[in-house]
């Protein structure tokens, strides 16, 4: 086996070109590092048969001439919802021309494109219509997409990824512009797939949105530690060089993966970094150990990037629980009225305005849905019910985050 790739040299005296060199000399692990991406699109999509055929039902009308219906799909993050959509839709717009029909593809991440501008001039540019990055009316971006759409006799259909992200951001404006603009259109025909992580997206809908999205719903359960596993083995075998996986790493990836989330993206991301750090380290054959080492970074990484673009006032109350859990015993726990007294004497301290106690309540759910941290609630009998909070991540990572963060490390005591 070959010796650890930074250990080569003192590290006081290495040097970037002595880094590229070792690395270029390490044994060469992967065959196609794109496969393991979060954006690849497999030929083969293990246990999602049902799905793509549903998908497929809907969509079939397509080649007819006809509109398909809006389709809405649910589940959690990694459990093929994008993957699905993409794949089917690849299928379809090869398969038009050859009756003589057109079809357009809009694919955009409401994660980021999370304003109703954004969206219109993301899709703009789709069809080639420049539009300024800001400056005009939102109406105006508006008005040019339909009548740029409506110059092209085909079928546009607008994928939503996270749409839930954008309608909890902007509102509904952007949904319902898109489901009544069918009725401007003389050539065009725009259809709308919205994928969303959150069930009770339709919760955040109007009323007049609801009546005229008319949708079809799929529903995405999250995978089962042997269907991880299939997963895992189809990407291996186009990823990687032959033999340099070790017995048993594949299925502790689908094990950790089934038990924790279902998440069949984030084992493919714990299997690529596992590869990457034994690729760093220099060795030939990628074992459990390397897996070990990649789940503790993404973990450190993705807790970082979580809490680091939060909301400061989702930030203000993580440090009230924070401080509130240096305060106590472990015997005691901390409640929602504690935390909305402690953020109240923090924001007063740093000068911000402070929400009201129900709307902290709600950014204490939000945080339980992420993660960081756990609110049960208990019954306190005659007193009512409170929700009892913990941290579900380790504390000094937390503090670590929150010190680097501007708009707080200097105006907090900590």
């Amino acid at each position: 086996m070959r010796g650890l790739l930074l250990n080569q040299y003192d590290e006081s005296d290495i040097t970037l070109d002595e880094i590229f060199e070792g690395y270029l000399k390490s044994p060469k692990l992967f065959k196609r590092r794109d496969v393991l991406d979060s954006s690849f699109v497999p030929e083969n999509l293990p246990h999602r048969t049902e799905q793509i055929k549903q998908l497929g039902y809907i969509l079939a009308s397509v080649l007819r001439g006809a509109k398909p219906s809006n389709i809405l799909c649910f589940g959690k993050t990694g459990t093929g919802k994008t993957a699905v959509s993409k794949y089917v839709l690849n299928i379809l717009g090869k398969k038009a021309p050859q009756h003589g029909l057109r079809i357009e593809v809009a694919y955009l991440n409401c994660n980021t494109v999370d304003t109703n501008y954004r969206v219109f001039a993301d899709l703009c540019n789709t069809l080639g219509i420049e539009v300024p990055f800001t400056g005009l009316a939102t109406d105006e971006v508006f008005t040019r997409f339909k009548q740029g759409l409506d110059q092209r006799d085909s079928l546009f259909i607008v994928v939503l990824d996270e749409i839930d992200s954008l309608i909890k951001k902007s509102g509904n404006e952007t949904l319902y512009n898109l489901t009544r603009i069918n009725s401007d259109l003389s050539r065009a025909k725009v259809s709308l797939i919205g994928i969303s992580n959150d069930l009770k997206f339709k919760e955040y809908l109007d009323p007049r949105v609801l009546s005229s999205l008319s949708e079809e719903e799929l529903v995405f359960k999250p995978y089962e530690a042997p269907e991880i596993t299939d997963i895992l083995i189809e990407r291996a075998k186009l990823a990687f060089q032959e033999e340099t996986l070790s017995e048993g790493v594949i299925n502790m990836i689908a094990a950790i993966a089934a038990q924790e989330h279902g998440d069949a993206r984030r084992a493919i991301d714990l299997l690529r970094v596992s590869a990457e750090t034994a690729e760093r380290e220099g060795t030939e054959i990628i074992n459990q150990t390397h897996v070990k080492k990649a789940q503790g970074a993404i973990e450190r990484n993705t807790i970082t990037e979580v809490i680091s673009t939060l909301p400061l006032q989702s930030k203000m109350v993580i440090l009230s629980i924070y401080f509130l859990e240096n305060l106590i015993d472990n015997s005691n726990t901390v409640s929602t009225g504690d935390v909305y007294e402690e953020y109240s004497r923090l924001c007063k301290e740093i000068g911000m305005d402070s929400l009201t106690q129900r709307r902290v309540g709600d950014l204490i759910n939000e945080l339980d849905a992420l993660g960081i941290i756990s609110a049960r609630v208990v019954s306190r009998g005659r007193h009512g019910r409170t929700k009892e909070i913990r941290f579900s991540i380790p504390k000094s990572l937390l503090e670590s985050t929150l010190r680097e963060d501007k708009m707080i490390s200097g105006k907090i005591r900590w």
